[in-house]
């Protein structure tokens, strides 16, 4: 029984891991290496299933909280509407950010919800009092009707993700 146990937790696993890499394939560039954080790995002893420990270095779901010391932000908006736009059309908005604290505020990274937004931001530090920018390109060649989008901004703030939004109504 044990054997026939091991031998299908194998299958399933193998089965999985094969799937996992076909998909990783297209994304996965030559010199980095994506964990499936779904992997299991079982024992033989007793046939039980295990998480996978994680790979050194491989991407964790949120980025490691910042050593930089903590400060406050001010959004001048945290959701956008673009009203009516054309499909294929592609457009942008800037989320002006305030450093209200007392340290330099660092945005470490701003993580789209797809790949049909990409973000850019300011990289170096935002003294206290001083803007920066955050700006979400959409690209609507993908999408019809009513769309609502996101990204999470990381930064050394007390509460983070920071979660901008935006709306559009894609037009034929």
């Amino acid at each position: 029984m044990k054997k026939t146990l091991s031998i299908i937790a194998l299958s399933i696993i193998g089965f999985g891991l094969v799937s996992c890499k076909k998909e990783n394939k297209e994304t996965q560039s030559a010199d980095a290496v994506v964990a499936d954080s779904t992997a299991a790995t079982v024992t033989p002893a007793d046939s039980t299933i295990a998480p996978a420990a994680p790979i050194s270095g491989a991407e964790t779901a949120a980025p490691a909280q910042s050593n930089q010391p903590t400060t406050s932000i001010a959004l001048s908006e945290s959701n956008f509407d673009f009203g009516k736009i054309k499909k294929g059309e592609k457009v942008e908005h800037v989320y002006e950010v305030t450093n209200t604290g007392n340290n330099p505020l660092v945005i470490s990274e701003v993580k789209p919800g797809c790949g049909c937004t990409v973000p850019d931001f300011t990289k170096e530090p935002i003294l206290p009092g001083k803007k920066g920018k955050i700006t979400l390109h959409f690209d609507s060649s993908n999408f019809d009707g009513n769309v609502s989008k996101f990204a999470d901004v990381f930064a050394n703030v007390e509460k983070t993700p920071i979660k901008l939004t935006f709306t559009a109504n894609i037009q034929p």
